[in-house]
């Protein structure tokens, strides 16, 4: 019997809201998500409810870290920035399935790898690169995870998940929209140009890019 079809029995397509709370700070959680369409920020709230993004996972990855790493918890929020659907798993049957010490095991090590990786450059990202470069940074890497040249979040949300102030987020969409890249409209961004968001973004979006296709070749989440 294969993995998928020891699993199939126990996967549930779930419905993935705008802004849904997959797991707080410090809480248990009860399920793995493998998101088909939709994508969810990883993010660290502060004690004065400032919060930035620290991940993003679309259908290439898994929502649920702790429940392979033993901790049982995490230190981030776990919130949906595109609607859309994921598989939904228990996570006794998650952890029944890598204590096996199978296929799934070593794609799902691989996978931590690069989701690793994509912290540690964010953080990078963070402090060290323009607020443009950061948005197109954020833009490419949920294009990536999208199955269209749209994204539907507003001003604020964006602030919210690069913890900057709306005013920034406003500046820098302003000067994307003026540069024939993105067009912005009632929180809608459609990106025109993508390969002119790639000339504009910082080193950051690559390294995250070719750390996954090098980890995980033959997956299809990651734009190729």
């Amino acid at each position: 019997m294969t993995e998928y079809e020891r699993l199939l029995s126990n996967l549930d397509l779930v419905s993935m809201a705008l802004g849904e709370v997959i797991y707080e700070s410090g809480g248990e959680l009860s399920y793995a998500y493998f998101p088909t369409d939709s994508i969810v920020s990883l993010l660290y709230v502060m004690e004065n409810s400032a919060s930035a993004e620290i991940a993003v996972i679309g259908k290439e990855g898994f929502v649920g870290l702790a429940l392979i790493m033993g901790g049982g918890t995490m230190s981030n929020r776990a919130v949906v920035q595109s609607t859309g659907y994921a598989y939904r798993l228990p996570a006794a049957v998650v952890q029944a399935e890598f204590n096996r010490n199978g296929p799934l095991l070593r794609l799902l090590l691989r996978y931590i790898q690069a989701l690793f990786s994509q912290m540690a450059q964010t953080a990078a990202c963070n402090r060290h690169h323009t607020l443009d470069q950061q948005l197109c940074r954020w833009l490419l890497l949920s294009l990536d995870r999208l199955t269209s040249n749209e994204l539907n979040m507003t001003q604020g949300l964006i602030a919210n998940m690069l913890g900057v102030r709306r005013e920034g987020v406003t500046e820098a969409a302003r000067k994307l929209q003026q540069a024939g890249l993105i067009k912005y409209n009632r929180g809608r961004i459609t990106v025109i140009d993508r390969p002119g968001l790639e000339a504009r973004v910082c080193e950051c979006y690559q390294v995250v890019k070719l750390e996954f296709d090098r980890l995980l070749p033959d997956l299809p989440g990651i734009a190729h």
